[in-house]
């Protein structure tokens, strides 16, 4: 693997964390905070950790690929 392959795989993993603290048990705290009420700043506080959506410039097709792979 190339270096800069590995950079991207690297600011891939800061983008969109695939480990279990940031796929389930962050989520889960969430469910279970919102128990006691005001769920709508707990969920801004969780859509602050998402990347901002990227796509403009793509066609379609281009679109549809991304979607499909998350």
């Amino acid at each position: 693997m190339t270096e800069g392959e590995i950079d991207s795989w690297r600011e891939f993993y800061i983008r969109y964390p695939f480990d279990d603290l940031h796929r389930f048990h962050r989520p889960a705290a969430l469910v279970a905070g919102s128990m006691s009420g005001g769920i709508e700043d707990k969920l801004t506080w969780l859509q602050m950790f998402q990347p901002p959506a990227k796509g403009a410039g793509k066609n379609d097709a281009d679109k549809s690929v991304f979607n499909a792979l998350g």
